[in-house]
């Protein structure tokens, strides 16, 4: 396949496919948390997209609620498809981080309806 034919291709995908593509890619480039950050007083110190204050956990919910990917970029207009594989990639790698921080959300959702 030369090069023009893949780029072909890849324009010709719709934007789940185009994030899939970028997640295998992205796997074979990096350690699966570039894009990620973790700052001190921004979002309580979660993983986040780098630059934004969108907490990885957050996505991973989003998707366990239904949202595909294409609908998590409609949502989230100045996210990326790589921003999206990076934090799949982060989740991956650290589900007991994004297990409890996904818990936590929920404990203070639950203690706000209380009240």
């Amino acid at each position: 396949m030369t090069r023009q034919e893949l780029v072909t291709q890849l324009q010709a995908l719709n934007a789940t496919e185009k994030a899939e593509a970028i997640q295998i890619l992205t796997k074979t480039l990096s350690n699966g948390s570039l894009g990620i950050t973790k700052t001190i007083g921004v979002c309580g110190g979660d993983a986040c997209i780098a630059n934004t204050r969108i907490p990885v956990w957050s996505l991973v919910n989003d998707r366990r609620l239904g949202m595909s990917d294409a609908r998590i970029l409609e949502a989230f207009p100045h996210l990326t498809a790589a921003d999206l594989v990076n934090a799949w990639a982060y989740a991956d790698a650290n589900p007991e981080e994004i297990e409890q921080a996904i818990r936590e959300n929920e404990e203070v959702m639950l203690e706000n309806l209380e009240y």
